[in-house]
């Protein structure tokens, strides 16, 4: 055992810690009324625009009417981060455009007319931030945008205006969570501009030991700036978790909780959606300290696409807690013994 503290499984772009990295851009149409003050038809109108201009600079991408979807097909969409949670409401006069990656997404007429976010996996705010201009710049080329030369760009939100960039990095922190370090952090990280909370919640309700991080206020500081400044937070909670994970997981009673988190994970005949995402946490610190044979990667996408109203996309119905909960526990067995077997 005295290896164990020394990190075994590690994938790219400090993937160990940082599960993606998100930019998110919201404009606005000049001389538009905000989403809220307009009606469906209205609404619509600026679908037609921000499509015909995409389409106009050779951008193609998948259209989604919300207010087509069944309720839980949208919530599905905000479990795997695509939208945000307030854009499955209200979906009249709603629209996603989707890239075929899905790396990129623009939702138009939620809080703000347009909102482009892309998502790259690992700490890669650079390349994320790059991806979500392409679009930015072909509707900045056939759109006139709401734009103070002194506020800058116009939003609805006023924490948005300057840039009208969030940039934000979701990240698996295991042993800061269950020391009580994340708690700690949060109060040093307000002072610097930036907040935290749960990915799948605020931050008194974390599920998995996932947090997001990332700034709160867009005016006064550049784009470059605010992303490197995320970075180089990022770096230092890695730093911080790494170094709290080693001692973690020398304890006899950790590696004991890591190893009947597993056993329950291949055994459950059912298995809640919170339930799975405590097990989860477990298995992956331990995958990346070579304490099993599970690989992180798999874990983490397991994060995401295991939640309850994915499972009901899986079905293509909307099943009863309890049959979600026995698909959910054979899909994670099945999951979990393929990785094993490879």
């Amino acid at each position: 055992m005295s290896d164990k503290g020394n990190i075994k499984k590690t994938t790219a772009n400090q993937g160990d810690t940082v599960l993606s990295s998100r930019v998110r851009l919201a404009r606005n149409i000049d001389k538009i009324p905000f989403p809220v003050r307009l009606n469906v038809n209205h609404r619509a109108a600026v679908n037609r625009k921000v499509c015909e201009t995409l389409k106009n600079a050779g951008l193609d991408l998948r259209v989604i009417d919300m207010s087509r979807l069944y309720p839980y097909e949208a919530v599905a969409l905000a479990e795997r981060h695509l939208i945000s949670p307030e854009f499955t409401s209200g979906t009249e006069g709603r629209v996603l455009l989707l890239t075929e990656d899905e790396r990129v997404s623009i939702m138009l007429n939620e809080e703000d007319h347009i909102r482009i976010q892309a998502i790259e996996p690992g700490l890669a705010p650079e390349q994320a931030f790059r991806n979500a201009c392409v679009y930015d710049d072909a509707l900045d080329a056939g759109i006139q945008y709401a734009f103070d030369n002194r506020l800058g760009y116009l939003n609805q939100n006023p924490r948005d205006l300057g840039t009208g960039m969030r940039v934000s990095v979701m990240m698996h922190l295991p042993a800061l969570s269950k020391t009580g370090g994340m708690t700690k952090f949060a109060s040093m990280i307000g002072k610097l501009g930036m907040n935290v909370r749960g990915s799948y919640g605020d931050a008194a309700s974390v599920k998995g030991d996932i947090f997001r991080i990332g700034n709160q206020v867009s005016m006064g500081i550049t784009e470059e700036e605010a992303i490197a400044n995320l970075k180089s937070l990022a770096m230092q909670i890695a730093t911080r978790e790494h170094a709290a994970a080693a001692e973690l997981v020398k304890d006899i009673g950790v590696r004991d909780r890591i190893t009947r988190a597993e056993g329950v994970l291949k055994n459950a005949m059912l298995l809640t959606a919170d339930e799975m995402m405590e097990m989860l946490s477990w298995v992956r610190l331990g995958a990346l300290y070579g304490l099993n044979d599970a690989d992180p990667d798999v874990i983490s996408e397991m994060f995401v696409s295991l939640q309850p109203a994915a499972i009901n996309v899986m079905a293509g119905t909307k099943l009863t807690a309890a049959r979600r909960d026995e698909l959910r526990a054979q899909l994670v067995r099945k999951k979990l013994t393929q990785t094993a077997d490879n």
